[in-house]
């Protein structure tokens, strides 16, 4: 009886003889969890955390970053990321559109490392599944991380500079944090530890979102004193898909269904639960309520947190990172950034430069103090590497997950600020005052809800003019 193509192994040009079907379907499977958080996820998410007048354009700016991002990636960004070296923090930019180059097997040309003297210490990285796999899985990284940046942005960014905007910081910023850090750049070659975007994605998303929110200026005052969530439950679900689509976020890291991918996927959620109920409780001894939205952003941090150190550190470690994600991010966000004039002066519409910016660099600080030396030989290139907590080298490593972070705060904060001034030399970076007066109608002639009010507690003496005689 004749056998399928696809099921026939090593024997036709569908099953090449260096696929591993197990790894490349797991690599697909997280590739579309990532995707998921994106889409619906921070759609959902954004939809539902912000006033009710800003919920169709918040949504929609999730939304087309994910479609934009996309377009970018595979016609010149993915190479830039992860093709052959440019320069030290840079790669060569190039469609990723040919079945030669997609069906052929993996591989990160620029990551071969290399001792001091030349000789050869790891070989470059090479999958075993098909080049599309990899396009496919480092391109929703690259989406959610634009659409973070957004969640700073939101109810005053115009729509043409925020679609202007998009496309530009892809590739001036995103994708040299990307090639430094895991594409094969200096920072890779140095070893800094990044498992899975802590410094590609989060550290880079909190502080291109503050400094982006500096240059577009603040929302109206109306709606920096009150702005309520128009729907909790989206906000939860948005969340829950967030926490649950980690799994393909940090699992996918080693690239294969290993055993480094099922310590990743553990400590995901040792952390995140562990900062929700850390936060909850700090809410509820010094606000006197445990806030839902609180536990939003617990969830957050403690994911971004654990995310540079998931296959690398033991779980007890990452019960310590979730401890830490739910107490300094929370004092950041709610204690110090009511008492700094800069952090009052910019308005950072969901405090992504607290859930992502430190979230992000606490857990690079972490993961140079917790990375554990058997660990990091199951996925590192660099032999030997380790935390300082296990001393030996680990001092060295803990300079350098700084010295690497501070490298990418420093480029964003550049790159970012050129970006915007260069827009605004264009377009308005943000909305007109009759616009933000009203919001989603005025911008896109569309609302969420055909409902009354802001978001607020019926009130007769405000509302009952509104409400149709029966």
């Amino acid at each position: 009886m004749s056998v399928p193509v696809a099921y026939q192994g090593n024997t036709s040009a569908a099953v090449a003889d260096w696929l591993n079907k197990g790894d490349n379907a797991w690599q697909l499977t997280a590739s579309t969890l990532v995707g998921l958080m994106s889409v619906p996820g921070m759609v959902v998410l954004y939809g539902g955390v912000v006033k009710k007048k800003w919920a169709v354009n918040s949504a929609f700016m999730a939304l087309y970053a994910f479609a934009a991002v996309w377009i970018c990636w595979v016609v010149w960004a993915y190479n830039m990321s992860f093709g052959e070296e440019l320069l030290p923090f840079w790669g060569k930019a190039g469609p990723a559109l040919d079945q030669a180059f997609l069906v052929g097997r993996a591989s990160l040309p620029a990551t071969a490392h290399y001792h001091a003297d030349g000789t050869l210490e790891t070989a470059m990285v090479e999958p075993f599944f098909p080049m599309a796999t990899v396009v496919y899985f480092q391109c929703v990284f690259a989406a959610i991380t634009l659409i973070l940046v957004a969640g700073s942005l939101l109810g005053r960014m115009s729509f043409l500079a925020w679609m202007l905007f998009v496309p530009l910081w892809l590739t001036f910023s995103y994708t040299v944090g990307a090639f430094s850090v895991w594409g094969g750049g200096f920072l890779f070659q140095w070893g800094v530890i990044d498992y899975c975007g802590g410094y590609v994605i989060h550290i880079p998303a909190g502080v291109a979102g503050f400094t982006a929110a500096y240059w577009v200026g603040p929302r109206t005052k109306k709606d920096r004193e009150n702005f309520p969530p128009n729907n909790i439950l989206f906000a939860l679900t948005g969340a829950g898909l967030l926490w649950m689509g980690w799994a393909g976020f940090n699992g996918g890291g080693p690239y294969a269904a290993n055993v480094d991918s099922s310590m990743a996927i553990l400590n995901t959620n040792i952390c995140t639960a562990a900062s929700l109920i850390v936060w909850t409780c700090l809410d509820a001894v010094f606000f006197k309520k445990p806030s839902v939205v609180g536990a939003v952003q617990a969830v957050i941090t403690g994911l971004v947190c654990i995310t540079p150190g998931a296959g690398v550190v033991q779980g007890w470690a990452a019960l310590v990172m979730g401890v830490l994600a739910g107490s300094i991010p929370w004092y950041t966000m709610m204690v110090l950034h009511k008492r700094s004039k800069l952090l009052q002066r910019v308005d950072d519409t969901l405090g992504v430069i607290h859930t992502h910016g430190v979230a992000g660099l606490l857990g690079g600080i972490l993961t140079g103090l917790f990375a554990e030396p058997n660990l990091c030989n199951l996925f590192l290139p660099v032999t030997n590497s380790r935390g300082a907590f296990y001393g030996g080298v680990g001092g060295a490593q803990l300079g350098k997950q700084i010295v690497g972070a501070l490298f990418v705060i420093g480029w964003n904060v550049v790159v970012t600020s050129i970006i915007c001034v260069v827009i605004r030399l264009v377009v308005p970076l943000r909305m007109p005052e009759e616009k933000l007066a009203v919001g989603d109608d005025a911008v896109h002639g569309e609302e969420a809800y055909a409902l009354w009010g802001d978001g607020e507690l019926y009130d007769d003496t405000k509302h009952s003019a509104a409400v149709a005689p029966v």
